[in-house]
């Protein structure tokens, strides 16, 4: 019998719903504190997955869930960011 491949699932900051890892954005704090995007997925650094909706986006900024989930002061241009690399994948 075959081995089912393990999906890794991940949560969103947004809605705090598990979804696959795949179908999300990673955004990464690297060890410098710099905070980016990550359409790899592969950085190194503590990562938070955002939905590809608009939905979890508009939510994102409005409540600036960046600043609570790395402890930190974020720069507006890392929202618009991973709001372009969201909208760009589409």
């Amino acid at each position: 019998m075959p081995k089912k491949k393990n999906v890794p699932m991940r949560m969103c900051i947004a809605c705090r719903e598990m979804k696959p890892k795949q179908e999300m954005l990673r955004v990464v704090k690297n060890a410098d504190g710099e905070i980016f995007p990550d359409p790899t997925g592969k950085a190194a650094g503590r990562g938070a997955y955002i939905c590809d909706n608009g939905e979890c986006l508009k939510k994102l900024m409005g409540k600036k869930l960046l600043h609570k989930t790395f402890s930190t002061d974020v720069a507006p241009e890392v929202y618009r960011g991973i709001e372009e690399e969201s909208l760009g994948e589409k």
